[in-house]
């Protein structure tokens, strides 16, 4: 059985900067999007005012859910690595070294959105007034920094280097071999 990706840690400034790189292809995303928007506005405005649900539901299938399947399908795909991981030289597979296969990696980027998503949400109900109130979204706000904050913690505290969505879904950020 192959093994990918070495023992040796990647470090945090690797990992952001291969975010960074991977920040031009959803920049890239988000202009496209822009661009659809002025086009569709008709159509898309009522999704986006109609109430804070519908906002949040046309946000997720436009927003998150394409940014999560193109880290998740890269990840478990052969290359095992987004393309800024892969200008790093850097891949994703399981605690052994073996690739952490598309269900894995489904579940690691699911857990790394969390945060994003719960942003979203949070802000979505601070723009189109829902009913919640003000408390709670200070808690749902305060309760993103402080997830965004234990992810980044780990990452520098932790052995391998593993965030914690990398801690419960059993993957590892490598070098490629």
């Amino acid at each position: 059985m192959q093994s990918y990706g070495n023992q040796k840690s990647v470090s945090f400034g690797t990992r952001i900067i291969s975010f960074l790189w991977d920040y031009i292809i959803i920049l890239g995303y988000i202009i496209l999007l822009i661009g659809v928007f002025y086009i569709a506005k008709p159509i898309l405005i009522p999704l986006f005012t109609a109430s804070a649900l519908s906002a949040e539901i046309t946000g997720f299938l436009l927003i998150t859910l394409p940014v999560y399947l193109y880290f998740a399908l890269c990840e478990g795909s052969k290359s095992h690595a987004t393309w800024g991981k892969q200008r790093m030289g850097i891949v994703v597979v399981d605690v052994h070294g073996q690739p952490c296969g598309l269900g894995r990696s489904l579940f690691r980027s699911a857990l790394k959105f969390i945060p994003w998503e719960l942003s979203h949400f949070t802000i979505w109900h601070m723009v189109i007034p829902s009913g919640y109130p003000d408390y709670i979204i200070y808690i749902l706000l305060a309760t993103v920094y402080g997830w965004v904050f234990i992810y980044l913690l780990c990452a520098f505290i932790s052995k391998n280097k593993q965030t914690l969505y990398d801690f419960i879904a059993g993957t590892v950020v490598r070098y490629k071999d």
